[in-house]
This record gives C-alpha cells, sequence and structure tokens, in this order.
C-alpha cells in the first residue's frame, strides 16, 4: 500500500531525513525506532503531508502523493495519531471524535460503534471534556479520533509515551486486532523496544535522519537493536 523511496527533509538549512525508505502493507504492522531527534516524527510527517520533502517519492497504491496536502492524504485513507496527542482539552469526547469526520463525505460522518467497542472507556465518557480525561485516556480518544476516518493507513507516533502499563497493555491490544482485522496498514512510531517488538511485522532502526537498520521481525537482531536505541 505505502512505499516510501529515498526521501529527503530539509528544515531550513539542516537535513534531517536523508534518503529513507520504508513499506507498509494492509495487515502488517511497520515500527519505526530510534532515539530521540533522531527523525522519526519528520518521517511520519513527511508521510501524512505536515512536511514537504525536498526528495524522494511517496507511493500509495503506486500513485505519487508527495505533493499532496495533507486534507487530500487523508481523504483518501491516511490517518495519524500525533504524538503528544494533541486534542482538543475544552471540547467533549464526542466533539473530539466529530472532529476527525470532516474528511468524509457528509453521508458518512457517523462515530462507528466499533470504534466505541475498541475503546469502552469513551463511551461511557462522551460529553466529558477531553481536557478532565486522564492521559491513558486521552490517547485512546486520540486512537479513536483516527479510527472513524475509516483509515487505510493508521500512524501512531510513540503512543505509550507517558502512558501506565494497564492503558499501554489496552492499547497494544487494539493495535493487534486492527492488524489482525487485514485491511489496514500501520506504522508505528516507538522508543519502547518491547511493545514494538511484540506487535511489529517488519522493522526499520533510525539514526541521524537515516534508516540504519530494516528488515522482518524474524530477522531482527534483538541485542542490536536495543543497543541502537540505548546509545
Amino acid at each position: 500500500m505505502l512505499d516510501v523511496r529515498n526521501v529527503d527533509l530539509f528544515y531550513g538549512a539542516s537535513q534531517v531525513l536523508r534518503s529513507v525508505s520504508l513499506k507498509a502493507q494492509p495487515g502488517k504492522v511497520t515500527a519505526v525506532m530510534g532515539r530521540n531527534g533522531v527523525g522519526k516524527t519528520s518521517l511520519i510527517r513527511a508521510i501524512c503531508g505536515r512536511l514537504p520533502v525536498a526528495s524522494g517519492q511517496i507511493l500509495w497504491n503506486g500513485t505519487d502523493v508527495a505533493r499532496w496536502p495533507a486534507y487530500r492524504r487523508a481523504r483518501n485513507g491516511f490517518a495519524t495519531v500525533p504524538q503528544g496527542r494533541e486534542i482538543f482539552p475544552q471540547l467533549t469526547v464526542r466533539e473530539n471524535l466529530q472532529t476527525g469526520l470532516a474528511c468524509l463525505p457528509r453521508s458518512e460522518r457517523r462515530i462507528p460503534e466499533s470504534v466505541l467497542d475498541l475503546f469502552p472507556v469513551l463511551r461511557e465518557m462522551m460529553d466529558r471534556r477531553g481536557g478532565d480525561l486522564s492521559g491513558g485516556q486521552q490517547q485512546q480518544l486520540a486512537i479513536a479520533r483516527a479510527l472513524v476516518t475509516r483509515p487505510r493507513l493508521l500512524v501512531l507516533d510513540e503512543p505509550t509515551e507517558g502512558i501506565q502499563p494497564s492503558i499501554i497493555k489496552d492499547i497494544g491490544s487494539a493495535i493487534a486486532w486492527l492488524r489482525d482485522r487485514g485491511d489496514m496498514a500501520i506504522i508505528l512510531v516507538e522508543q519502547y523496544f518491547d511493545f514494538a517488538r511484540d506487535l511489529a511485522d517488519s522493522f526499520v532502526v533510525m539514526d541521524r535522519g537515516e534508516v540504519i537498520q530494516a528488515g522482518l521481525r524474524e530477522e531482527m537482531v534483538e541485542s542490536d537493536v536495543r543497543e541502537l536505541l540505548a546509545v
């Protein structure tokens, strides 16, 4: 579904991505790992249209979408769960979810029951303000907001950051269920190695804006990847 080829990206005169490539396929999780500041978030912002690439291709079902604006990618099945959640604290849970519907045709602008089944705590809090939720509940809300768009590509940027272990387990179960459904490609950006390893079908390790290791999970040398993340 998604084939990122040799993407370069700059912030002013500083190059933050250097010939980065990865693939994401339906029914699979591609884990992007690396320490802080290596370019992981810049990569997913480039994929989702929030940052312009200097060169390279972002192929979606064979079509190069590298010059498409973010809203056009959203209409074509891209959804992102940003680092830090970025929910609207003054809006209710229901209103936060409804903001995700804007990219859909009017006839489809409804919150699927399947999303609330995945995160039942949200059903109980529909009229509560987003800012009143715990950090873990806000992360579930951010994921649910992405899912109401009926995405075919789901990109999650460090969904375990600052989250209590019980909620991390729930989020992991939700990602596994979405993967196993088979109709969605998932990119998981993560520093928590055990979480990423348990969910990933393939992995990409980045350092200084470059891919330094990549392959299938069964090809991963766990000690080597742990060392790269700890340096």
